[in-house]
Formats: structure tokens, sequence, C-alpha cells
């Protein structure tokens, strides 16, 4: 099937509400949240555009790892990654949402989708722009409502978290990490230096302050919280300096390991509000 046949499928659906074509840039933790509540809402015509090797820190709810498993579930949703655009219909069918390696966005180019959703959380606008769906959707800093996108999301925690923005821009990026249990910088785990990190503890698992997580080189990388480690970097990615590689839970609760972050979920619930703003007439 040629890549204008496969254009022409996807123009040729029907555009109730519900079959609306939704393009999302990344599928990493955010992402996965905005994708699953969307999911979950009966949006089901979603594809997700990624790099060749996207590193994930809460891998077990990052749809990003089935670009090196091939397929993972999260709250109950599946993703699975699809080697070219002609998959992506099947993929629907099964009740899957598809992942595509394009760090190009050449897919979203060719499938014309109603929604685009730059869910990339750069910091920083990598160039998207409003022309490329009726309805862009930008998330955080680097991005202006009525500008470069129609709309964008709020991302900083707080009082204004997953508020729809119609004209001007998202708080400026902090660098701060929001707190938790009154831990914010205390809770992650960077690279002490440049090189290849190595677990000796499992992603899930229950540590104490000052316990070794794992190295980076020769390097050490050390809890300096108590709480489960509620994300990790695979074994052998090549990290830079000061790179966050971990995240340590004060909480301790298990099931925060494998569950949507309440950000991620606030974020995702910004992005289903914006969509049904301009389509539900």
């Amino acid at each position: 099937m040629t890549e204008t046949r496969t254009a022409l499928i996807f123009q040729e659906m029907p555009l109730p509400i519900k079959e609306l074509v939704i393009a999302i840039k990344g599928a990493g933790e955010m992402t996965t949240g905005i994708a699953t509540r969307l999911f979950q809402a009966n949006f089901k015509h979603i594809f997700m555009v990624e790099i060749e090797n996207p590193m994930a820190v809460r891998r077990r709810v990052s749809f990003c790892e089935a670009i090196h498993d091939g397929t993972i579930e999260v709250e109950g949703v599946r993703a699975k990654k699809v080697l070219d655009m002609n998959e992506i219909p099947l993929c629907w069918a099964n009740h899957c949402i598809p992942i595509l390696v394009d760090p190009d966005w050449t897919s979203i180019k060719t499938i014309r989708p109603q929604v685009v959703v730059d869910a990339i959380i750069a910091k920083k606008n990598l160039g998207t722009h409003r022309n490329e769906a009726p309805l862009v959707i930008g998330l955080g800093p680097g991005f202006e409502a009525g500008d470069d996108v129609h709309l964008a999301i709020e991302t900083l925690r707080g009082h204004n978290l997953g508020r729809i923005i119609d004209k001007g821009c998202p708080a400026p990026n902090t660098g701060v990490p929001g707190k938790i249990n009154g831990f914010a910088s205390e809770r992650l785990l960077r690279a002490p230096c440049f090189g290849s990190f190595i677990a000796v503890i499992p992603l899930g698992a229950m540590v104490k302050k000052n316990d070794l997580i794992g190295h980076v080189g020769s390097q050490p990388v050390i809890a300096r919280i108590d709480g489960i480690l509620r994300g990790l970097i695979r074994d052998n990615t090549r990290v830079r300096e000061g790179l966050k590689i971990g995240d340590i839970d004060p909480r301790g609760n298990r099931d925060y390991f494998t569950t949507i972050s309440e950000k991620a979920r606030a974020i995702g619930g910004g992005v289903l509000e914006a969509i049904l703003r301009e389509y539900n007439h």
C-alpha cells in the first residue's frame, strides 16, 4: 500500500468526535498519562511517535518502553510498536495504541490527523506548528498559545496544573522538581558522571537512605531518602553527568510504582478538556 493510499484511508474516516485521529509526539511518562486518559474516554484512534532509543525513568508507566520490548500495558491500556503506518489501523482494530519510530514526524504529515499533541516536554518547541492539524496542543514551557500552537497546557505543579491556556505561554521551567512528602530534589537520582548506568537494585524495590542503587562507570549512585524506587533507567544506558536517572517516592506505596502519577493524570485531563472544547459542539 502506498503512502498516498494510506493517507486517503485516514482522511476518508468519518468525523464523529470519538473517531478523531489524534497524533501524540512522545511516549514517556506524562505522554502515557495523556494517551491513557484519552483512550479510556473512548478516543481509540490515537497513534504516538517516538525517537529510536527513548529513555524513560518511570518505565512501568511509559509507553515508549514498547519501542524496546514490543508491547507494554499501563492501567489496562496496551501500546504496541508498529513498523510502518500501514499497521496503525490493525492496531486500532485490536484495541491497542500504536507507537511508531518517527523522529521526523513524517507519519503526521502523511496521515493528517485532526489533533496533534506535542507532549515531548522538552522545555522548548522542537518544531511543532499549528498548521500540522486543525487542533494543535503544546505541553509546558516553549509553546505560545495563539502563535505556534492553538492551545497550551500548564505542566507546572501547583494551582494551575493541567489548565488550558488559549493565549500566551505556560509557566517557565523552574528546574526544581515538585515536592512529595516534603522532598524535592532529594528524591531524584542523578548521574554522578558520564558513562553507562548499571543497577544493583531492581525497579520497584523499597530502599533506605544511603543504599547503593547502582553505578555509572565506577561512581556509585546513592539513595538520599527512604522510599520506593519508582523510576530507574535501563541498564547500560549511556548518560551524562547530572542527568536524571531515577526517582524515589517517599510515600512508599507500591501501587504508585505501576500507576500513572497525579501530575500526568491532571495534564491528561487538560488535553481531554481541550479536545472536547474544540470538537464537542
